[in-house]
């Protein structure tokens, strides 16, 4: 054999040698992790009927769809004013704009409300929905109510909105421009939407409802739908920030095990705004 030949042989056996040590790295699919939604329960009324009723007969040409989004969506804006410090108006404008009134396709297809993407730290179902690019990934709820709850944590988790919560809660002019100016939307216009449809529904009303009645007419509420006239009262708790199953056992020196009883509780699972049977 010449030496050509031999040379020849041996670039052979090297370069097999070195292809049989790859290996093929295959992409892997992200793990969609269920996330656990709390079951919305049902808040007190902020006069959202007769909000609505009143519009009706002031005005003409509301668009029938709004008026029902915001009959039905009112009082979580409301609630979450009071837990975020977000103007009910802005909470319940965006929502009116974002959704379509709730008809839009993505909120159809994912009780997605706010159109929040799916982002990074997102392990829950998904939707893919053309937006400022095709095909992008949006996170998909089991409630509507989650969304409110997310866009909540958006605005308040994010260093870029902190100078927002400076503002009064009725500002909704200061709040509707400066979400523009921390880049919330690239609509050049959407400082103007969101004032035309709190102005044009008079939604700043809801700015106005102060959180000691919110909570008075949630246990109220509660206690005439559920309950018996005329009971005490006293009866029922209200869950705080920080409170567990526990310290509420040891304030009213009840067993967890009677507490959950009472309340048809599968878990020790609580929410802040939750009401109790105590006694």
């Amino acid at each position: 054999m010449s030496f050509k030949n031999i040379l020849f042989c041996l670039i052979l056996l090297v370069v097999a040698s070195c292809g049989s040590k790859k290996t093929v790295v295959k992409p892997s699919k992200k793990k969609v992790v269920k996330v656990v939604e709390k079951e919305p329960v049902k808040l007190p009324s902020v006069d959202e009927k007769k909000h609505v009723k009143e519009l009706k007969d002031k005005k003409e040409n509301l668009n029938k769809y709004t008026l029902e989004y915001i009959e039905k969506f009112a009082p979580i804006a409301v609630k979450k004013m009071h837990t975020h410090k977000i103007p009910a108006s802005i909470t319940l404008a965006q929502g009116v704009l974002e959704s379509g009134s709730g008809r839009s396709e993505l909120a159809m297809k994912s009780n997605n409300h706010f159109g929040i993407k799916c982002h990074t730290n997102w392990t829950g179902e998904s939707v893919t929905h053309d937006d400022d690019e095709k095909g992008e990934c949006f996170r998909k709820y089991e409630y509507p109510e989650t969304s409110y709850e997310d866009h909540s944590a958006f605005l308040t988790q994010r260093k870029r909105y902190e100078f927002l919560f400076s503002y009064s809660t009725k500002d909704y002019k200061k709040w509707a421009r400066g979400l523009k100016d921390a880049g919330y939307a690239t609509d050049p216009k959407y400082p103007e939407k969101l004032i035309k449809i709190i102005e044009d529904y008079q939604l700043h009303e809801f700015d106005n409802i102060k959180e000691k009645d919110f909570k008075y007419a949630k246990i109220d509420e509660k206690i005439d739908e559920k309950l018996e006239e005329n009971i005490d009262k006293t009866s029922f708790y209200e869950v705080q920030k920080g409170d567990t199953l526990y310290s509420i056992s040891k304030r009213f020196m009840i067993s967890v095990e009677d507490l959950k009883d009472r309340n048809n509780l599968k878990d020790n699972t609580i929410s802040i705004g939750q009401i109790l049977k105590i006694k």
